[in-house]
């Protein structure tokens, strides 16, 4: 007669190391561009390319889901976000709201410590859009957005940033050129300029246009594409994760 334990199914042992390097891999590629909206993020294809489990593969497409970096489909799988005109409508119009009242509240606080770390993040994004590392201007590109929410000390207004950047962030890499990427650092400039002359009315004004730029900027259409060969994107990361563990 079978226990409990002899028909207790095999689980894959814990490895937290391996977990965040193929989350990171996936997150990655997302951001890059190379992994086209709609992608179909294929358990065993992705298992096969980095030599895990599917039950680890598993374990990162539903943490990359709840970052909201893939769509969770149930009964279909994980999938690239394909997001709709409405949607990324709605997006970039929270977003132009909650700024709107970020800026008026940061220029109460205003000093020069937040305006030293505002410059120095300028000086990060314009670095990477120069040397056209897609994946940091993107990530660079929020991030300076949660640098004006931050300063106020507010929890749940940055959380609140974080998780419409988190949808917007995979947005701007599946759907705008690669080639804009330098101007979005040309607006924060002007942004974190109307701050330092203490000009809020501009400031605000300059967020509205920036947030409207970035949603026409983007191209939702669908385009007549080969589909996404996983293999080719992430085996190399497989081989690599492979030869750490000889």
């Amino acid at each position: 007669m079978k226990t409990k334990a002899t028909t207790r199914t095999r689980t894959t042992k814990a490895d937290p190391e391996t977990d965040e390097a193929i989350h990171q891999a996936i997150a990655r590629a997302i951001m890059d561009g190379r992994l086209r909206a709609g992608t179909k993020l294929a358990e065993h294809k992705l298992a096969e390319s980095f030599g895990v489990s599917r039950e680890r593969i598993r374990k990162v497409l539903h943490r990359l889901g709840a970052e909201r970096r893939v769509d969770i489909i149930p009964n279909r799988g994980a999938r690239v976000p394909q997001p709709t005109v409405d949607e990324i409508k709605a997006i970039y119009e929270a977003h132009r709201v909650l700024e709107a009242g970020v800026l008026v509240q940061l220029i109460r606080i205003l000093d020069d410590a937040i305006l030293a770390r505002l410059d120095a993040h300028l000086a990060e994004e314009r670095h990477a859009a120069i040397s056209g590392d897609r994946a940091a201007s993107v990530r660079l590109s929020g991030a300076f957005h949660i640098h004006l929410v931050d300063a106020l000390g507010n929890a749940e207004l940055s959380r609140m940033l974080r998780d419409l950047l988190s949808r917007s962030s995979v947005m701007v890499s599946v759907y705008e050129p690669a080639s804009q990427s330098i101007c979005a650092v040309d607006e924060h400039g002007a942004i974190v300029e109307a701050l330092r002359t203490r000009d809020i009315q501009r400031a605000i004004e300059l967020s509205r246009h920036h947030f409207l730029h970035v949603e026409q900027r983007l191209r939702p259409e669908i385009r007549d594409e080969p589909a996404t060969d996983l293999g080719a994107i992430f085996r190399k990361v497989g081989r690599k994760r492979a030869k750490k563990t000889i």
